[in-house]
Formats: structure tokens, C-alpha cells, sequence
């Protein structure tokens, strides 16, 4: 009891930082499989989490700053004046370029300026406070969930600032402009970080995502050589399929329904933001006359319905990747 009596009034004398440092985290295990107790662990400590974040923006080095000049400067200009005259809506517009049918592609962030979000990011990784993982994806350095919807989130109060100008200065606009039909779906924002290693997450199936539009942006510094890991598309109606690469600083913006395949990286990292818009209870627009689907119970409806729908492309497009291979 004398022992524990110092444990507890150890802990009263931390400050929020120290405190979530400290404690005693799930398991690997227990965090892939989502036990309940992973789910009681965030609940529990969301505040002391927020207050943590908020210390560590205020002590210690000085973090890089994240502000507008991240952004190309092309995209910048265009957003901006579009933002003070709606006419010039079609320079934002004419930045993207389709690189398959519902796939769209630009220069999203600065390559000269990408290294002061990495750097961010790697100060927030050294910050040594839980982050939660995104789901199915192993838990490595680079994965975190970046919205405040998501338990265990990025709440540094700055990066939460730049977040959320990146989903409603830039993102959402820009989404309305190319999938019209996405209006009233995107309302709510979703997003995380995940870093492809070729010894940990090297790839993820085909599947569709429960979203409006998702963009992908590549977060790799130019000179940040990496080999494998690029995008397949699949056109269930044309049966058509592309694998696609973007360069450091880049973006694809696509329907959430479009299906896709991260293919499997075979050398250094990739680091991705992947970031998401839906509505009000997870609805998203309608696809071949359906209804909008819930955002977890259609999430299911979706995928396995195009993965139906797929098998078909899968097994033509392999077949083919067999043919070249011989």
C-alpha cells in the first residue's frame, strides 16, 4: 500500500506530457484485433491525450511551422483568387489533370517545402504520445489518424489548424468541382498518415473506401527513391486497369467508389496522407441508382460488392502481369 501510495502521488505531480509518456499502452496485438479494452484505453484518456499534445507544441525545440507555403504555388494562387472571385473557379479546375476515368491528378504540396512537414512529422512520431494506428494497417512510425473524429488522433493544436485548412480551404472545394455529384456528401472529414516500409506495410488489396472522394497525397521528398507501391485502378465497366505513380508533393482525387489496390513496395518507404470526405451518418453519393450506404455497414455493402465485381478485372489484369513476367 506505502508502495502504491507513491506510484499515485508520483503521477498527481506530472504534468499531462510526463503523464502520457508514461502510461501503459495496448499491446500490438491488442491493438490489430481491437479488443475492447484498446477502445476503453482511448476513451479514457482522450483529454489527458489533447492536454499532452498541447504541452508539447509549447515546450521544448521549436516545431516547424505548417501554413499556406506547403501548398504548390500554382494551386495556391488558383484556390486563393477562386476563394475572392467564384469565376475564376475554372483555374483550380484546369490544374487536374485525368489520368483515369474518375482519377484525377496535380501538384498538391511544395517539393521544395515538403521536408518541413516531414519533419513535423517526425518530430510528432519522437513525441512518444500514444497515436493510434489506422485499422489493417500495421503499426508502424509513419501511421497516425489526423482527424479529431478519430480516437487517438493528431491534437496538437497547430497541426489541427493546418488540417483543418488543408479539408475546407482546399480539399472540399476542389472536390466539388471535379465530382459535382458530391455535394451534401461532405460534410464530415476523415484522415490519416500511413508510411509503406518494404519490411512492414508493404501493400493493401483491392477494395473501394466508404467516401465521397478520397485524396491521396505523397508526402516523399524529391531524391526519396522508392520502388513498387504504385496505385491500381480497376474500371468495372470497361474492365479496363492502370497502375498509377505519383511524384513527391503530388495528389490523387478520386470517388470513394472507384476500386483500388496499393501494390506491394519492394524498396525504401512511401509516405501517403490519405484523406477522406462522406456526409452526415456516413453517406455518400449514389452509386448505379443505390441508396447512400451507412458509413460502417455500407462500408462492408461497398467492398464486397465490388469485389465481385472486380474478380473478373483481377483475374484478367494478373494474367496479363503473368504473360509479361514470362
Amino acid at each position: 500500500m506505502v508502495t502504491q501510495y507513491y506510484k499515485d502521488n508520483d503521477t498527481m505531480t506530472q504534468n499531462p506530457l510526463e503523464r502520457a509518456r508514461a502510461i501503459q499502452r495496448p499491446t500490438r496485438e491488442e491493438m490489430l484485433q481491437r479488443t475492447p479494452s484498446v477502445q476503453q484505453f482511448w476513451d479514457k484518456n482522450h483529454d489527458l491525450f489533447q492536454e499532452a499534445w498541447k504541452e508539447w507544441e509549447g515546450t521544448g525545440a521549436p516545431k516547424p511551422v505548417l501554413d499556406s507555403s506547403l501548398y504548390d504555388p500554382k494551386l495556391r494562387t488558383a484556390i486563393e483568387q477562386a476563394w475572392q472571385d467564384p469565376s475564376k473557379e475554372t483555374a483550380v479546375r484546369d490544374l487536374w489533370k485525368e489520368v483515369f476515368p474518375g482519377v484525377y491528378e496535380a501538384q498538391f504540396f511544395d517539393p521544395e517545402r515538403l521536408s518541413v512537414l516531414r519533419d513535423y512529422l517526425e518530430s510528432v512520431a519522437d513525441a512518444d504520445i500514444p497515436l493510434r494506428p489506422p485499422y489493417g494497417i500495421s503499426l508502424n512510425r509513419g501511421g497516425a489518424m489526423l482527424d479529431k473524429r478519430s480516437e487517438g488522433y493528431l491534437a496538437a493544436p497547430n497541426f489541427q489548424t493546418f488540417y483543418q485548412d488543408l479539408m475546407d480551404v482546399y480539399m472540399r472545394p476542389i472536390s466539388r468541382l471535379l465530382f459535382p455529384d458530391i455535394v451534401g456528401y461532405d460534410t464530415q472529414t476523415f484522415g490519416f498518415s500511413i508510411q509503406w516500409q518494404a519490411d512492414a506495410d508493404t501493400s493493401l488489396r483491392a477494395h473501394t473506401d466508404a467516401s465521397s472522394v478520397t485524396l491521396n497525397l505523397n508526402l516523399n521528398l524529391p531524391g526519396e527513391e522508392f520502388s513498387g507501391s504504385g496505385v491500381k485502378f480497376f474500371d468495372p465497366r470497361t474492365r479496363q486497369v492502370a497502375e498509377l505513380s505519383f511524384a513527391p508533393g503530388t495528389a490523387l482525387i478520386h470517388h470513394g467508389s472507384v476500386p483500388h489496390e496499393s501494390m506491394p513496395i519492394t524498396k525504401g518507404e512511401r509516405s501517403n496522407f490519405v484523406l477522406w470526405l462522406y456526409g452526415d451518418h456516413g453517406q455518400i453519393p449514389r452509386v448505379g441508382g443505390e441508396p447512400p450506404p451507412d458509413l460502417c455497414k455500407g462500408a462492408l455493402d461497398t467492398a464486397n460488392s465490388a469485389e465481385r465485381r472486380l474478380r473478373p478485372v483481377l483475374r484478367q489484369s494478373r494474367s496479363q502481369e503473368t504473360k509479361h513476367a514470362q
